[in-house]
């Protein structure tokens, strides 16, 4: 794991205690070193603090959105919910407020191992794709289409009709997709998920009023179908 901290103490303290549970840890004081680091080496995850020297650690999480899908947890002393939520939509798996404990730490590596190995392979192991009727994404090489034409979509676009996808035919609540997609357990703003779907809706050519794959249940949740089922 790729461990991006610029206080020397607190990046000690945090290898040390991850070595010690059983992680190959590599730390970077810096944004650039660590951006560096996970472009040359990608890790299983990433830990990332926000207060860094050269680079806002949220600048940094969009470079490194750019070019890759690797897990990053968010690891900072800011705890505004506009910081948070706005860390999240830019493309944080989760987000850990300072102080923490390393072994509060351990369990969120952990969760975000899984959700990422769950997202991306099938029961054999291998690498799986969700269909439903045309559309069709892979989770693994971050590709999605629509009855073969490639769908431009944004990461937070890609995981919400990816898990949407996963659960095809189950109406999922807001609380759920912003518990599941934002790991926003204890609610948050429903406005996220509705400008998202709107998003979506948008990209795959259809509207809340003439739906297709995504069809709203009126005061309960939404859903992703196969319109020809």
């Amino acid at each position: 794991m790729a461990l991006v901290e610029d206080d020397p103490r607190i990046r000690e303290a945090l290898a040390r205690a991850l070595t010690e549970r059983g992680h190959a840890v590599r730390s970077s004081s810096t944004g650039m070193a660590g951006l560096r680091d996970v472009v040359d080496d990608p890790p299983d995850v990433v830990v990332l603090d926000l207060g860094l020297p050269d680079l806002d650690g949220r600048e940094v999480l969009k470079m490194l959105r750019a070019v890759s899908a690797v897990p990053v947890i968010v690891a900072t002393a800011r705890d505004d919910d506009k910081e948070i939520v706005l860390t999240l939509d830019a493309g944080a798996d989760d987000y850990i407020v300072k102080p923490f404990s390393a072994d509060q730490l351990e369990a969120r590596i952990r969760a975000v191992l899984r959700r990422a190995e769950s997202a991306g392979r099938g029961p054999d192991g291998a690498a799986a794709a969700v269909v439903v009727g045309g559309l069709r994404i892979d989770a693994v090489r971050h590709e999605a289409s629509l009855d073969g034409d490639p769908l431009d979509l944004t990461r937070k676009e890609f995981e919400l009709l990816h898990h949407l996808a996963l659960n095809a035919g189950h109406v999922l609540t807001k609380r759920q997709l912003l518990a599941d997609v934002w790991q926003q357990p204890y609610g948050g703003a429903d406005k996220t998920v509705d400008v998202h779907l709107s998003w979506l809706r948008k990209k795959l050519g259809e509207s809340a009023d003439a739906p297709r794959y995504i069809r709203t249940i009126r005061g309960v949740g939404v859903k992703v179908v196969d319109p020809d089922a």
